[in-house]
């Protein structure tokens, strides 16, 4: 059974005045000598006691009402279909720039905006994900650390078509991706979503971290590839002499990818619709029965203490306005 707590325990050292009335009546006394002769019925006894026992209630009550009483929040345990999720998205310039490589003008879409419209809706559609977000230009940025709290990744969300730079250290931004994800559990399913509109170079050295980490925490790794119209692709082959990661970094970020030893998939879109497509397709693939921890916020019991002693007060209000004053014979008002 939930324990009752207290804000502010100190206003209970006051609860011995809800006794009051047990002691003391606030109706008038009267000295008519009659009513002491009179015989004491069943029906004037339990009004007296009611009128007490609201007494108590009602300052009670109010001294309840201001300790700020309240049950304490619990968690449960339960199953699902899930994952946890880092979506690492890039913010460099050109995200803000359309598929075909301009400033977007009249209905057209930025891949930043129709990236974070259908990021939306495959957030709005997991409930029982735990989702982080990052972002990385020149830096990586901390957007919304890993979170069951989905309107507040849907914010996060909501900021990533703002202007970015134009620098992309995709290496920084997949070493904060990782160090998102919580300690332990390595049955959880944990999955990287990387949206970026191009591949920057990734250091051998640094490489041998990342892998390192991959392997640590077995995340899958999912590349969105938002391809500028007229730009090089994941899978063009340039000739040996250009095929450098200098002068092929789409190519040969894959190839390091896939040589991770980490689940990896690659999706090459061109146009918003792609994007939902790879999105659908990610989604099916990440649904893992999982279990998670629902946690019921504490309730606050202000109101009902405060509408108690509201309640016995109009009743004792209510008493009182039916009290009637008797007079002696022979004495006036």
């Amino acid at each position: 059974m939930t324990a009752l707590g207290v804000d502010h325990p100190i206003v209970l050292a006051l609860l011995p005045l809800a006794l009051a009335p047990i002691f003391f009546s606030a109706l008038r006394a009267s000295r008519i000598p009659s009513l002491d002769a009179a015989p004491v019925d069943a029906l004037s006894r339990s009004v007296d006691v009611a009128l007490k026992a609201l007494g108590v209630a009602a300052i009670g009550a109010s001294l309840f009402g201001v300790a700020g009483p309240y049950l304490p929040g619990v968690e449960f345990e339960r199953q699902g279909e899930g994952a946890e999720i880092v979506i690492l998205i890039d913010r460099s310039g050109s995200m803000n720039e359309t598929f075909a490589g301009r400033s977007p003008s009249g209905g057209e879409e930025s891949k930043a905006s129709a990236a974070k419209r259908i990021l939306r809706a495959f957030v709005d559609n997991r409930r029982r994900d735990l989702v982080g977000v990052a972002g990385f230009s020149t830096s990586p940025m901390l957007l919304m650390p890993m979170s069951d709290h989905l309107d507040a990744v849907a914010a996060a969300i909501a900021a990533i078509d703002r202007p970015g730079l134009d620098y992309t250290n995709i290496g920084r931004g997949l070493a904060m991706a990782l160090s998102m994800f919580r300690p332990g559990a390595p049955d959880r399913s944990r999955a990287i979503l990387l949206l970026s509109d191009g591949a920057g170079m990734i250091d051998p050295r640094f490489g041998d971290d990342l892998r390192a980490e991959f392997e640590k925490v077995n995340a899958d790794l999912y590349w969105l590839f938002l391809r500028t119209a007229g730009s090089a692709g994941i899978y063009d082959k340039p000739e040996p002499e250009f095929d450098t990661p200098q002068a092929a970094p789409e190519r040969h970020l894959d190839l390091f990818f896939k040589s991770l030893g980490v689940p990896y998939r690659a999706f090459e879109v061109e146009s918003a619709s792609a994007i939902e497509d790879a999105i659908r397709q990610i989604d099916h693939l990440e649904r893992h029965p999982i279990r998670y921890v629902e946690k019921r916020p504490r309730d606050d019991l202000r109101a009902l203490f405060f509408s108690i002693a509201l309640g016995s007060t109009l009743l004792l209000l209510l008493a009182k306005s039916g009290e009637v004053r008797i007079f002696a014979p022979g004495r006036s008002a």
